[in-house]
């Protein structure tokens, strides 16, 4: 089994995934609905990195606000307490299954700037030697 730090760099592998997606969709006409899926995508992997690297149960949930008090409760973080990522946590369902919701490049563009705010956070907090 791996041990934990290569388990985290794992999860933070498959959020850089996502970022990537959402990135080159973003310089594209679309489709933005599921760029917005791997932007969310991408916090919630961040997330749950930030509790398996302290220890602490992650749970079977896409509600970003939940992880994000986890991991505030888990490891203090002022700059990831300031974040909302209330309207982001809509895109890991709702963008997908909502046959009435395209959001618009902007929408994509916000998400995508925090999820890259929540990638910078997470990679000082856990790996400031890198």
């Amino acid at each position: 089994m791996k041990d934990k730090r290569n388990l985290v760099r794992g999860w933070i592998t498959k959020a850089e995934s996502d970022l990537f997606v959402a990135q080159h969709i973003l310089d594209t006409p679309g489709p933005y609905d599921a760029a917005c899926f791997h932007a969310q995508q991408a916090i919630e992997k961040l997330l749950k990195s930030v509790l398996l690297f302290h220890d602490v149960p992650v749970p079977r949930t896409h509600d970003l606000e939940q992880l994000q008090h986890l991991c505030l409760e888990a490891h203090p973080l002022p700059k990831l307490a300031l974040l909302d990522l209330t309207q982001v946590t809509d895109y890991a369902v709702g963008v997908r299954y909502d046959i009435e919701f395209w959001p618009e490049q902007s929408a994509l563009a916000e998400a995508l700037a925090l999820a890259l705010k929540v990638r910078e956070i997470v990679l000082n907090a856990l790996f400031p030697e890198t």
